[in-house]
């Protein structure tokens, strides 16, 4: 199923956004720029605003005369991707006493970045953190800093903290980009808080011209351990017939279906690509055989889909399959005991412990297979079965 595995849900994480170099370089190169343009007359172009609304009134951007250069060496070894000198070219201007506020800022920012290039995420939050505690970046890098402080505290499952920061970063920004909601809302969702997810996530889903269909899912998933069942399957079902030709719509349609224990609209979803020759991988053969195996009188659609797998390469043969064809094929009307028998004894040998093969003894046993019966019987017990007695008494048939 889709959304079986609610609880996993992947962070769209943005760090890629925030760890470019482009935001730290085009900011040092805009102050220094707007410094040779003032000396000789001419305007600078400013840098894009990306939080015009911000709260935080923002500080002067000037570097030091004496430490701009080494600014600037650090940022052309960060451009050259030497991100162990670059870290270390930031330490010495942090522990410089002649570096402002401003100065020991833009190298713990970049810093920052080097560090999570190194897949040093830990020393990577300590630079931002420095950051933020020294506010010396205009709003663009103060901002960005901030949430990628937030992404990566919720990659490292610190979710308390990430929503924590989160938070603070939405409520001086006013930042409705859907991406960044998303992030939030992901985040309430691995806090298990689905409820305040729900909304969060539907903004980020309006405000999108194109939401990714991760983001529905997760919409629904929410809405889904939230109770809400139904709203879930009729976001499911408006996305499915806004989409009829979207393979991935239909599927998601059927998951909600099959959550909702509407397992003959859920076929009827499935039965639709099958014959259509929409499913092309196991997964999904198993999501098929699945509702069919859940669904009353469904017996030859199983045995139907499982062998159609088979045969294409699609299904492998393990366990479960052969358990499912087994049963299948033993409840069928007319039962057809001997396929499932022969099911049955591909299953066992793959199963954990031996009580495929004690089920197998009975069903030998109820078809007068008496010697199959005892030899099955005795390979239980060898494998482990927790009824011990009923094997015996198989084993010891006259």
């Amino acid at each position: 199923m889709i959304f079986s595995n609610h609880k996993q849900a992947v962070l769209s994480v943005l760090i890629a956004t925030a760890v470019s170099g482009a935001m730290i370089t085009d900011a040092f190169a805009q102050a220094r720029s707007s410094e040779r343009g003032a000396r000789g007359g001419k305007k600078q172009a400013k840098a894009e605003v990306l939080y015009p609304n911000a709260t935080r009134q923002e500080p002067e951007q000037k570097s030091s005369a004496k430490v701009g250069p080494k600014l600037q060496k650090m940022i052309d070894s960060y451009n050259d991707q030497k991100f162990p000198e670059t870290r270390a070219q930031a330490d010495e201007i942090l522990a410089n006493p002649a570096a402002n506020t401003y100065d020991k800022s833009l190298a713990a920012q970049l810093a920052s970045q080097a560090a999570y290039q190194l897949d040093d995420v830990a020393s990577a939050k300590k630079y931002l953190e420095q950051v933020l505690q020294l506010g010396g970046l205009d709003n663009n890098g103060h901002y960005q800093s901030m949430l990628m402080l937030g992404q990566l505290q919720l990659q490292d499952d610190q979710i308390n903290e990430g929503l924590a920061t989160l938070d603070k970063y939405f409520a001086e920004t006013k930042s409705n980009k859907p991406e960044e909601l998303i992030a939030k809302g992901q985040a309430l969702y691995q806090a298990e808080r689905y409820a305040e997810a729900i909304p969060v996530l539907q903004q980020a889903i309006a405000g999108s011209p194109e939401p990714k269909d991760n983001w529905n899912q997760l919409l629904m998933a929410a809405m889904a351990e939230a109770g809400q069942t139904g709203e879930a399957v009729k976001q499911a079902e408006t996305l499915a017939a806004k989409n009829p030709n979207d393979k991935k719509a239909q599927l998601n349609l059927a998951s909600m279906y099959m959550q909702a224990d509407q397992m003959d609209k859920a076929g009827a979803v499935m039965a639709k690509l099958y014959a259509a020759g929409q499913l092309t991988d196991e997964r999904e053969y198993k999501q098929l055989y699945s509702i069919y195996a859940n669904s009353e009188n469904k017996e030859k659609d199983v045995i139907a889909v499982i062998n159609d797998g088979l045969q294409k390469n699609i299904l492998k043969p393990d366990y479960q399959v052969y358990l499912a064809l087994a049963q299948a094929y033993y409840y069928s009307e007319p039962q057809q005991a001997d396929k499932a028998i022969e099911a049955w004894q591909k299953a066992a040998p793959l199963s954990k412990d031996g009580e495929t093969y004690l089920n197998l003894a009975r069903v030998l046993h109820s078809e007068g297979r008496i010697p199959e019966a005892k030899q099955a019987a005795q390979q239980a017990l060898a494998k482990g079965v927790k009824n011990q007695a009923d094997a015996k008494k198989i084993i010891n048939l006259k």
